[in-house]
């Protein structure tokens, strides 16, 4: 286990705060776990929404957030945690008034660009390429995720097939869907099939392929239909989710356009990244995309497969040791 300098006598209460969608939990939970790879921590789960007409409302126009949480939303009171990890909208409600509740003892970092003045954090982690600035910002790559060696290792072992016996190069494959500028409709689907089943039969490897819960049902007949034919292990949902055991075992990765995190993750195992057009405009994605070809970690897919090397891409790690220093430096001064 990796050490920080200052060292706590007992495990750090650390509260994760998100509405519990996947892909926003997820990111608050790899920070936490990346947490845990340098000092004891004890982890709990929060998950909370707020009730109409509070939820329409601007973080900073809501006064009495414990008072708005919605039925089923987890409870928000003490003891409140040594750190609490707060990301998405939902959340920041919460994590603005924690300082207070708290009287300052819990250290507050917000993940992602809250739209509020980073001075109401104590911390605040968003991607590079939404410019936000700030003393208290520490902007990374992408966004935080829950890749690890170790991790991979497991999913691995806990997969029910054996994807290291499939035949290489071993071809992972994760397509995303549906975001707020961007889609993969059943032409693009197509297309994506037709250039994955062009590289399987050159390369006589094995393809290995997850869809998302953003993936529409137009694209998914056409991944069905032109794509899992092709493929060693085709995963649309059901049964064992192999996301990790796939990364583990891949020779290379082909990610769509349309997610930060999935790039963000691949990128961490620092197997070459090729990157799948998809429909619409990709807005400040293109910024990020540009930065991890920069960084030698991700080139366009054009049809053609290329193995290159580069040292994998540990932001969440980076953001954890960011974290332990700021409250080690105030357990210190305190």
């Amino acid at each position: 286990m990796k050490t920080v300098g200052f060292q706590p006598a007992e495990p750090l209460a650390v509260w994760t705060l998100t509405d519990g969608r996947a892909g926003i939990e997820n990111q608050a939970l790899g920070l936490a776990e990346a947490l845990a790879r340098r000092t004891p921590i004890r982890l709990t789960t929060k998950r909370v929404q707020l009730r109409t007409p509070w939820r329409w409302l601007p973080a900073g126009l809501i006064p009495t957030p414990r008072q708005a949480l919605a039925i089923g939303a987890d409870a928000i009171e003490p003891p409140w945690p040594d750190i609490v990890i707060g990301c998405g909208r939902a959340s920041i409600p919460f994590t603005m008034a924690m300082r207070g509740w708290s009287r300052g003892r819990t250290l507050v970092v917000q993940l992602q660009d809250p739209r509020e003045n980073p001075r109401e954090f104590d911390l605040v982690i968003p991607p590079v390429h939404d410019g936000l600035e700030g003393p208290n910002v520490l902007s990374i790559v992408g966004a935080c995720h829950r890749v690890s060696p170790d991790k991979l290792d497991e999913a691995a072992l806990d997969h029910p097939a054996a994807l290291e016996d499939l035949k290489r190069p071993r071809l992972a494959v994760l397509i995303g869907g549906k975001s707020k500028r961007q889609d993969i409709g059943a032409k693009r689907a197509r297309e994506i099939s037709d250039l994955l089943a062009n590289v399987k039969r050159e390369t006589d490897g094995s393809l290995l392929v997850t869809l998302s819960r953003r993936t529409s049902e137009a694209a998914k007949v056409q991944f069905r239909n032109l794509l899992a034919p092709h493929c060693a292990l085709f995963y649309d949902g059901d049964g064992v989710n192999p996301y990790f055991a796939m990364l583990g075992a891949a020779d290379h990765i082909f990610v769509t356009a349309d997610s930060v995190n999935m790039a963000t993750e691949a990128a961490a195992t620092g197997k070459p990244i090729h990157v799948l057009a998809v429909d619409g405009p990709g807005g400040k994605l293109d910024l990020f995309h540009t930065s991890l070809v920069r960084r030698g970690c991700a080139r366009p897919f054009t049809g053609r497969l290329e193995s290159w090397i580069y040292p994998p891409l540990l932001e969440t790690d980076r953001a954890a040791a960011s974290v332990l220093s700021v409250w080690a430096a105030r357990a210190r001064a305190g």
